[in-house]
């Protein structure tokens, strides 16, 4: 039998128009007025946006979420389920939802203070570099005071995460073919969202968690796991914790999955898996 994963893009993943066609079906109106009623505005209406608002943190992380979800039940209602799921930053919130660890309104409700603390987030800057030596970033970071590697996503290309000072310096000093500075306000998936991340962590001590249904890989630990005070913990070091997505790819490696269906807007994830997984059968559905 084909062992299966599901994988969910996060945050610059998202784009205006996304999600138009399940708005359109009657049959989703109730949870779409659910999700209008949590966040005090409406999913369709910021997803068409021509002004690109989706772009905005404080609404990009909610509407990937409900964009994601509602595309989890559509699969589940056609009687399909994955062995494993795992989700890049945001999306491990919906690999949560996937996995039955809490339900729909309460990943909303996390989600919607996360993007919230996120959004007021400052001083802080990441940038993505593609065509880099590993060796050489490494030691530069490491001489470099306030900044991190923040994603990991294959051997091609990875974020950097800091001051702004800091990731200049580190620009400056190591040979890349491309780097890109990110459109974000703050340095996320670094040690300068503590602040952030303690606020956010007295939300989720008040959230129970179920153990899940199927194996999670999380981002800040991809050894698959089902116990729901791990994945709790994990979650909780996630906003400060590097996402270590090239691992993920070389653990559903390990653990002998044949076919990877990337779930949500766009194609990066299936990108970057093919990268580091170069025999897997992929699938996006958007």
């Amino acid at each position: 039998m084909t062992k299966t994963a599901w994988i969910f893009p996060g945050q610059g993943s998202q784009k205006i128009g996304m999600g138009a066609g399940l708005f359109e079906q009657s049959d989703l109106k109730t949870k779409l007025e659910l999700a209008e009623n949590i966040l005090g505005w409406s999913i369709s209406e910021i997803c068409s946006d021509p002004e690109d608002k989706i772009s905005k943190t404080l609404y990009t992380q909610p509407c990937l979420y409900v964009v994601e979800t509602l595309l989890v039940d559509r699969l589940k209602q056609e009687g399909q389920s994955p062995d494993y799921v795992a989700g890049h930053s945001l999306g491990e919130y919906v690999a949560l939802y996937a996995a039955g660890v809490f339900d729909f309104e309460t990943g909303l409700t996390l989600v919607k203070r996360r993007a919230e603390l996120m959004d007021s987030a400052d001083g802080g800057q990441m940038a993505a570099l593609i065509g880099f030596n590993s060796e050489q970033l490494q030691e530069q970071i490491q001489k470099t005071d306030n900044v991190v590697l923040a994603n990991d996503n294959s051997a091609a290309q990875v974020v950097i995460s800091g001051t702004p000072e800091a990731v200049d310096q580190v620009l400056a000093n190591i040979k890349v073919k491309r780097a890109v500075k990110l459109n974000v306000s703050g340095a996320f998936h670094s040690p300068l969202m503590a602040e952030a991340a303690t606020e956010f962590q007295r939300i989720l001590d008040e959230i129970p968690f179920n153990n899940a249904q199927v194996p999670v890989l999380s981002n800040v630990d991809p050894t698959p796991t089902t116990d729901a005070s791990l994945l709790k913990q994990r979650l909780t070091q996630q906003m400060t914790g590097s996402v270590r997505w090239r691992e993920i790819c070389l653990q559903l490696s390990e653990l002998e999955v044949q076919q990877v269906v990337e779930i949500g807007p766009g194609n990066v994830l299936t990108g970057l898996m093919k990268r580091t997984f170069p025999e897997i059968v992929l699938q996006n559905i958007s």
